[in-house]
């Protein structure tokens, strides 16, 4: 087997749990749709006022792409905790079912009143003339002859379902999306192949199933009708069975947003403390910003987190100060505010670092922003997709008054392709990562102190953090870090050759410190 089809196989290890929480999401998210949607469909039908606003409604909600969709409800689910308490959890299953359930009503309703109206007007006179009930004329005229168009409409919902359903990941909900995403972030190509074949086998095989259903009522097929009717049924008992995995006390819920260093780091974490006796479960690809609500709110037991992160986008602040001072504040803040624990610093920094190609530094005598400042309107920036809307970058922006030909944000892992290939010529790199060194780029001095420190800092939520056990295991952590062995892991598994996966290198970095 080549080294390509041994990756291949090794990615399609972790489908069957991911496959499972799919199915979970997806078909809980189209069950609550058929019930919402095709009642309102048949009341839609029926008066042209509630069809133009549920038709509108629904329409609306398919011009607000999936990903901000899902965004949108942690922040409102996150307020309606403050009334409601433990009763519901602004991360995972919830803010993913809300979502998909609204993306899944269009094509149903539209198919469902476009099939109602289109029944020919004599037989609905001839059903009321032999005095059928409203009811018995939807069920024995109307709704059988709209069937093969109300069946069209949710057999594309479920595609478009279950396909959203990989964007579940971003909100902390296990999906096939996770193959994707962790995939596209270290570029591992054959994680994502298996998350997308596994995705579109899945949307297929359902879609396969209600079009038995369909063609069975069709042609009054009613084996085929039950077979693919029990099929589904299967599914969809099964998704709403209540998931335990949620449920677990006992499980440590680790965070961490999506790039590589994150994935290790939680790898690290995750291993001492399955050591150590405790249950385990990750989830990533989280925004900084519901990393840091998440751990608060107590969604996740523990996160990685970086001071400057804090200290500007949380804290709202703007001064500078030492790296120290700073990381006390920030634990003062972060204990009185929002009961969160600061364990310490892991001690190496990841702050943004302006990088451009070798060949330019030399050629243009680059050594300093303050000398990007004067090319900038010939270069094109390439950032990651929420550097320009940081504070540091207003800062950076402000202190040296750039003004750059063009601003392109790019996937993380991408970005530094961009910057090799010309697509970009300087990036907002991040400093403990091993590619800047293999590709061979000069990052640029910050002579003002624009970007504040950027210490790597361990966050315990308020339910973990006085659990003694759970502190002891971690504490050896603390200060272990080089940031030369942090590059080191962190470019074993962005390279493009001999790649390896965040859990071995997690376990390289355990072995190299010695903890």
């Amino acid at each position: 087997m080549t080294i390509f089809g041994e990756a291949f196989a090794d990615s399609f290890q972790r489908v069957p749990e991911l496959l499972v929480e799919h199915v979970r999401i997806s078909f809980s998210a189209l069950a609550l749709g058929l019930l919402i949607a095709l009642p309102l469909a048949i009341w839609a039908a029926r008066s042209k006022r509630v069809a133009q606003i549920a038709l509108g409604f629904a329409s609306l909600v398919q011009t607000i792409p999936a990903l901000a969709l899902l965004a949108l409800f942690y922040p409102l689910l996150l307020a309606l905790t403050t009334v409601m308490g433990d009763i519901i959890s602004p991360l995972g299953f919830l803010p993913s079912l809300l979502a998909l359930t609204l993306y899944a009503l269009l094509p149903i309703m539209r198919n469902t009143v476009t099939g109602l109206n289109g029944v020919n007007p004599a037989l609905k006179e001839a059903a009321d003339g032999i005095g059928m009930t409203g009811w018995q004329k939807l069920r024995l005229v109307e709704g059988p002859l709209a069937a093969p168009t109300i069946m069209a409409g949710i057999r594309t919902a479920s595609v478009w379902t279950i396909g959203a359903a990989t964007l579940a990941t971003t909100v902390g909900q296990a999906s096939l999306g996770n193959l994707i995403f962790t995939g596209l972030q270290i570029q591992n190509w054959s994680l994502v192949l298996a998350g997308c074949i596994s995705a579109a086998a899945l949307a297929i095989s359902v879609d396969i199933l209600l079009g038995m259903v369909e063609t069975g009522i069709a042609q009054r097929k009613r084996l085929r009708v039950i077979i693919a009717s029990v099929l589904l049924a299967l599914g969809l008992g099964y998704a709403l069975l209540p998931d335990s995995s949620n449920n677990d006390d006992d499980t440590i819920v680790i965070g961490a947003k999506g790039f590589s260093e994150q994935y290790i780091l939680a790898r690290v974490i995750g291993q001492r403390l399955e050591e150590a006796g405790y249950k385990v479960s990750y989830r990533e690809g989280l925004g900084s910003a519901v990393v840091f609500q998440a751990v608060s709110n107590g969604d996740i037991d523990i996160s990685i987190d970086y001071s400057g992160t804090i200290w500007t986008n949380e804290m709202k602040r703007e001064d500078r100060k030492p790296a120290t001072q700073m990381l006390e504040e920030i634990g003062d803040w972060v204990e009185k505010t929002q009961g969160i624990k600061l364990l310490g610093a892991l001690g190496f920094e990841n702050t943004y670092a302006f990088a451009v190609r070798k060949d330019d530094a030399q050629r243009l005598d680059l050594k300093s922003l303050d000398d990007l400042a004067r090319v900038s309107p010939q270069f094109t920036f390439g950032t990651d997709t929420e550097f320009l809307e940081r504070p540091e970058w207003q800062s950076v922006e402000q202190a040296y008054d750039m003004n750059f030909k063009q601003e392109t944000s790019f996937d993380p892992t991408f970005m530094y392709n961009a910057l090799d290939s010309g697509q970009a010529d300087v990036i907002s790199a991040f400093s403990s990562d091993g590619r800047i060194a293999a590709y061979g780029f000069t990052v640029l001095d910050d002579p003002k102190g624009a970007v504040p420190a950027y210490d790597a800092m361990v966050m315990i939520s308020p339910r973990s953090k006085e659990d003694t056990k759970l502190l002891s295991a971690l504490q050896p952590l603390i200060g272990a870090i080089p940031v030369e062995t942090m590059r080191e892991a962190n470019y074993q598994v962005d390279r493009e050759e001999d790649k390896q996966t965040p859990d071995k290198a997690a376990r390289w970095l355990r072995d190299a410190l010695g903890f």
